[in-house]
C-alpha cells in the first residue's frame, strides 16, 4: 500500500475541503485549525471518525507554529480582505507598496517553514480583481517567487526568523465553477496550485497533467448541470416527471394575483414557453442536444450515487443534528416569498403589496428554479439574502438541504444553531470539487516520483 501524503490544512472551517482531499484516499491529514470554535467542533465530531483523524487546533493561526512537522501538501482558504495597496501607481511594481493581510501571510509562513511539495490556496473570485488586480498578482508573485519574496512577507507578520525557504512552480492559477464538477450549485473560486520548483524536472509539464485529470468528466457538467431537484429527491431529473411538474403547477396564475411588470414578462418569456415534460423543458433551459441526454442523465446518476443522495430524498431524512428543521420566519415573509415563482426574487413584487426590498442591497429573496444549478450558498447575512425552496409551499431552506447543495454527504454532522451551521455550510469549499481537485493533484504528485 502507498503512502499517503501528509497534509496541513489551514482555515479548515467545517472540513469542506479536507473532506474532499479525505475521500480520495491518497491522503492524511495531520493538522487542522481554524479561529472559531463552533466550526472546529463541527470539524472534530466529523473527522474523528477516520482512522488517524486530524489534530484540530482550534484559535488564531498566529499561534501555530510548524516547527518539527512535515507536510507534503498545504491546503487552505486565508480570507485576503485586509490587502490595502498603499500607493496606487499601476505602472510598475517598483512603484507599488502593498501591505499583505496577514491572515495570508500565515499561509506562505507554513510553505516557507513546512517546505510541502505542493500547496493548494482556495479563496473568493473578487480576489482576481481586486485593487485593479495587484494583491492577486502580488499573491502569484509571492507563492512563484517565495525564496525571494519571504524577507518582505515576514515582515508583516512582525517575525524575523530566518530559514531556508523554497520556490513553487504554479500548475494552476484559474476560477472554477463548483458546477463543472457535478455540484448543484453555481460557486466560483479561486483555485492556485504548485509544486515545489526542485521536484518539477525540466522538459516536464505537470501543469498539463493536472488539468487533463481535473477535466475528465467534466465536458459533460458544463453542458448539463446537476439541479436542486435532483440533489434533493436523489433521483437523476428524468425520473422526476411527477414532482417536477406538481412543482411548477402550483405556479399556474401567480401572474394575475402579482400584476407587476414583472409578473407579465415572466408569463410570457416563462411560463408559456413550459411543457411541464422535464426532459424537455430540461433539455430546452441548458441547450442539451439529444445526443447528450444519456450521457448526461448516466452522469447525474452516477454523480448522485457517489454522494449517497440516490434513492434518498432530502425529505425523508431525519438527523439527529437538527439539520433537517426548516428555519422560523415570519408568516408574512412566507406570504410574500409565495408570490415569487423558481428562477425569480424580490423584483417581481416590486411596485405591488406583497413587495420585499431591502435598501441598497439586489438580487434578495431569490427562489431557486428545479431545473437549473442553485444561487450560491452564502455563510452570513438575513434579510433575504438566503434563497428560498422551487416548491412553492416552502419558503427557506433547511441546513440539510442546503448541505447537499454543497454536496456534503448526508452522514455529515453539523454543531450548533441554525445561524452556526449557515456558517460552516455556506463557508465551506463543496466537497466534491475538493475530491476532484486533490485527485488532480495526487496524480500529478505520483508523476513526479516516476
Amino acid at each position: 500500500m502507498r503512502e499517503r501524503y501528509k497534509v496541513v490544512s489551514l482555515f479548515s472551517g467545517a472540513g469542506g475541503l479536507d473532506l474532499g482531499f479525505e475521500l480520495v484516499g491518497d491522503y492524511r491529514i495531520l493538522l487542522a485549525s481554524d479561529i472559531k470554535g463552533f466550526m472546529a467542533r463541527t470539524y472534530e465530531v466529523n473527522f474523528k471518525k477516520w482512522r488517524g483523524y486530524p489534530q484540530i487546533v482550534q484559535g488564531d493561526v498566529a499561534n501555530l507554529h510548524f516547527e518539527g512537522l512535515e507536510a507534503d501538501v498545504v491546503i487552505g482558504g486565508p480570507p485576503c480582505q485586509d490587502f490595502s495597496i498603499l500607493r496606487a501607481s499601476t505602472a510598475e511594481r517598483s512603484g507599488i507598496t502593498v501591505r499583505r493581510g496577514r491572515l495570508y501571510s500565515y499561509f506562505v509562513k507554513a510553505l516557507a517553514i513546512l517546505k510541502p511539495r505542493a500547496f493548494l490556496f482556495e479563496n473568493v473570485p473578487g480576489l482576481v480583481t481586486a485593487n485593479e488586480g495587484i494583491a492577486y498578482k502580488t499573491i502569484l508573485d509571492d507563492l512563484a517567487n517565495l525564496n525571494l519574496r519571504w524577507d518582505e512577507v515576514r515582515s508583516s507578520l512582525g517575525e524575523v526568523s530566518d530559514c531556508e525557504v523554497p520556490s513553487y512552480h504554479i500548475i494552476f492559477a484559474k476560477v472554477v465553477n463548483a458546477a463543472h464538477f457535478g455540484v448543484p450549485q453555481n460557486r466560483r473560486r479561486l483555485i492556485i496550485v504548485g509544486l515545489r520548483s526542485d521536484l518539477v524536472k525540466k522538459g516536464s509539464e505537470p501543469h498539463l497533467t493536472f488539468r487533463e485529470i481535473l477535466e475528465e468528466g467534466k465536458s459533460i457538467f458544463r453542458k448539463s448541470p446537476l439541479t436542486p431537484i435532483e440533489a434533493f429527491e436523489g433521483r437523476p431529473f428524468s425520473e422526476l416527471q411527477d414532482v417536477y411538474e406538481q412543482v411548477m403547477r402550483e405556479y399556474d396564475g401567480i401572474w394575475l394575483d402579482v400584476g407587476s411588470a414583472e409578473a407579465k414578462r415572466w408569463k410570457k418569456e416563462v411560463w408559456d414557453k413550459l411543457t411541464f415534460d422535464v426532459v424537455k423543458d430540461y433539455m430546452t433551459i441548458h441547450s442539451l442536444k439529444e445526443a447528450d441526454l444519456e450521457h448526461a442523465v448516466k452522469a447525474h446518476r452516477q454523480v448522485l450515487a457517489e454522494l449517497k443522495y440516490l434513492g434518498t430524498s432530502v425529505s425523508s431524512l431525519k438527523l439527529a443534528d437538527g439539520s433537517c428543521l426548516p428555519p422560523a420566519e415570519p408568516p408574512e415573509v412566507k406570504e410574500k416569498v409565495r408570490m415569487i415563482p423558481p428562477g425569480e426574487n424580490f423584483a417581481f413584487t416590486v411596485g405591488t403589496r406583497w413587495e420585499l426590498r431591502k435598501k441598497g442591497v439586489s438580487q434578495i429573496y431569490r427562489r431557486l428554479h428545479p431545473l437549473k444549478p442553485s444561487y450560491t450558498v452564502v455563510g452570513y447575512g438575513g434579510g433575504g439574502m438566503a434563497m428560498y425552496h422551487y416548491a412553492r409551499s416552502r419558503s427557506a431552506l433547511s441546513s440539510r438541504e442546503k448541505a447537499r447543495l454543497q454536496t456534503f454527504p448526508d452522514s455529515f454532522t453539523f454543531v450548533g444553531s441554525y445561524s452556526n451551521m449557515k456558517a460552516e455550510i455556506g463557508e465551506a469549499v463543496p466537497p466534491l470539487l475538493a475530491n476532484r481537485l486533490a485527485l488532480a493533484l495526487s496524480a500529478t504528485l505520483r508523476t513526479l516520483e516516476n
